[in-house]
């Protein structure tokens, strides 16, 4: 009896590989958050566990829609999160210092976080509509820039930084493998790299310019502005090849490590898995990103194309920033790591990366089939 009449086609088509490696980076996120809790579910690893089954959940089943309702929800979408981000600033709960969420009754939305899938289907979608020929020309340029500048500029205001980063970084994505011409994004890292001092200086909030200060001099400020930086490092390097084992990690139990269970939680891991827990991490990582980027070199369409790869390479810089912060190799920006650090939604945001990656992926091999 074939495969395909014991279980359910719909069931069958599912990338049942990658699914279960997302269940295994989402299942040892949820090691980690218990003992970064002191071997108790409470507060992070029983709500973490149940919002990742239910996110997956959802992310399966929207794996049923197909491409068509993609493309033509993409700029509407967008449009919504774009109101969703005036709306935070009109009405936004503030929280930390910062005015992020929307709380919509049931959940505290933060519209900043799906703006980051968001960007990329709205790029493709411009570049989608555009005629080839006109991608290297002015009109295929500026568009697009004012769709990624219009909700960077309104996360900036929040003020969040990292996520201002990362809409940018995902929306020029699209436009690079979309055809822009290289020049243009030379003399754009050129312009920021003239104008950054000036931003340091008059645009950036106190605390993201002493971040950046810390990052250039981590020993400037060990016990204030550079905590952060220089406890990650001590948790990661106190961990050696092996680690100090589950549950006896020193740094994240006596609290000497802020933000152990968030943006810092690759520090907690490290201490007790060591290098190998790491470099395991990373590979479960890699092979999430590669699988990404296949479904966009397999896709048959210039928006199923633009898109897997601008998804691929969102849940790529996910993982870099956050590793490159709490390694001390770039600025605290307070992006978290996917799928680990406790927190619904950017947990929200990767699954739905996967859920139109996984959508794509199916439409790729039912039109192989035919």
């Amino acid at each position: 009896m074939s495969r395909s009449r014991i279980v359910p086609e719909p069931l069958a088509q599912l990338p049942w590989r990658m699914i279960l490696l997302i269940v295994a980076i989402g299942g040892f996120g949820l090691v980690v958050l218990y003992s970064a809790a002191g071997g108790s579910l409470h507060p992070w690893a029983l709500s973490q566990g149940i919002r990742f089954f239910v996110f997956l959940a959802a992310a399966v089943a929207l794996s049923r829609v197909s491409e068509s309702v993609w493309k033509t929800g993409a700029l509407p979408a967008y449009a919504l999160l774009v109101l969703s981000l005036v709306a935070v600033e009109l009405l936004g709960k503030i929280s930390g210092g910062s005015q992020r969420w929307i709380n919509i009754g049931f959940v505290n939305l933060q519209p900043s976080e799906l703006m980051k899938p968001a960007i990329v289907l709205a790029c493709a979608r411009f570049y989608d509509i555009l005629p080839v020929g006109e991608t290297r020309r002015v009109a295929g340029v500026w568009p697009a820039a004012a769709l990624i500048g219009v909700p960077a500029a309104l996360v900036m205001l929040q003020p969040d930084l990292g996520t201002a980063l990362m809409i940018c970084a995902g929306g020029a994505t699209v436009m690079f493998l979309a055809g822009v011409p290289l020049r243009l994004f030379v003399g754009g890292v050129t312009a920021v790299a003239i104008a950054a001092p000036l931003a340091i200086k008059f645009v950036l909030h106190e605390y993201q310019r002493n971040r950046i200060l810390i990052f250039l001099d981590p020993e400037s400020d060990p016990l204030k502005t550079g905590y952060h930086i220089t406890q990650s490092k001590i948790a990661i390097g106190s961990g050696g090849i092996l680690g100090k084992g589950f549950l006896k990690g020193t740094q994240s139990h006596l609290q000497y490590l802020p933000e152990g269970h968030t943006d810092f939680v690759f520090a907690t891991m490290a201490e007790e898995w060591g290098l190998v827990g790491g470099v395991l991490l990373i590979g479960a990582f890699f092979l999430v990103i590669r699988w990404g980027t296949n479904v966009g070199m397999r896709a048959q369409t210039r928006f199923a194309r633009l898109t897997a790869a601008g998804l691929a390479t969102t849940i790529f810089f996910y993982v870099a920033i956050n590793l490159a912060m709490v390694m001390g190799l770039a600025p605290v920006v307070g992006i978290p790591l996917p799928l680990v650090s406790n927190g619904g939604s950017a947990q929200m945001t990767v699954l739905l990366c996967i859920a139109i990656l996984m959508s794509i992926d199916r439409q790729n091999r039912e039109q192989v089939r035919w």
